[in-house]
């Protein structure tokens, strides 16, 4: 099933230069997800992060993880239901970075579920690029209803 960036955004609340996912070229209902961030030189990261060396952060490749993560639980939930939760990151465990992210690199995000409990989630993850492993993480993440969140 392929996911394009207006349907992402009506289902993800990120928009630039936040938003961490530009497709999504498959996924099986609430088991795994296959989806794309393109890695290009205009991203508002580099002109920070080592501008002399653009190396996108670890900690976006995560964040891009996690966001793929959300659209896999949001295949799992009708739209009503989808439309009135939050998700947040519960942790991040036994991340790791194997290779840099560079401009021009096209980033492969990968989630399957492992388990999911009441309001919490927790995927397995990895990023690949040209077919290598760049990172691997396990994240889970806590599905809270948008009003308990508005009326704290």
């Amino acid at each position: 099933m392929l996911i394009d960036i207006r349907q992402i955004m009506g289902l993800i609340p990120h928009r630039f230069p936040f938003l961490l996912v530009d497709k999504v070229v498959d996924v099986v209902k609430d088991q795994t997800i296959h989806a794309i961030k393109n890695v290009t030189i205009n991203e508002d990261f580099f002109n920070g992060h080592f501008p002399d060396y653009p190396v996108m952060p670890g900690v976006l490749i995560i964040e891009a993880l996690a966001q793929a993560s959300v659209l896999l639980v949001a295949s799992g939930m009708n739209k009503e239901e989808y439309a009135s939760k939050m998700f947040f990151f519960g942790s991040i465990e036994n991340a790791r970075f194997s290779k840099q992210v560079i401009p021009g690199d096209v980033l492969e995000l990968h989630a399957e579920k492992l388990r999911a409990r009441s309001n919490l989630w927790k995927m397995k993850c990895h990023a690949i690029v040209a077919g290598t492993k760049v990172t691997e993480a396990t994240i889970s993440a806590i599905v809270v209803e948008k009003q308990s969140v508005q009326s704290s």
